[in-house]
């Protein structure tokens, strides 16, 4: 039986981000509604998106994977219920 290798920690504790996600993007104007005019990272637009759908009350009260975009987000998304798991790709599309 071979003898297992010693599992090795890394320093500092802290996950590394990705650099494509890190990096600032400018969002179009229907996106700009919604999170703001300034270059912001993916991760950031999609907090400030999140934000945005719960202050507004846009996540279905039954299905909570879904989302019902008022008149700025359906500007984004479209206009008929979508997925949390769509939402994603349609935002992205709107980041460049």
């Amino acid at each position: 039986m071979a003898a297992k290798k010693p599992v090795k920690k890394s320093s500092g504790g802290k996950k590394k981000i990705n650099p494509a996600f890190a990096k600032a993007l400018q969002p179009s104007p229907e996106l700009a509604e919604i999170v703001g005019n300034k270059p912001l990272a993916r991760f950031e637009a999609a907090a400030k998106i999140w934000a945005y759908i719960k202050k507004h009350g846009l996540q279905d009260a039954k299905n909570r994977r879904q989302i019902n975009p008022d008149d700025a987000l359906s500007k984004v998304v479209g206009k008929k219920p979508i997925t949390m798991f769509e939402l994603t790709a349609k935002y992205n599309k709107h980041l460049s």
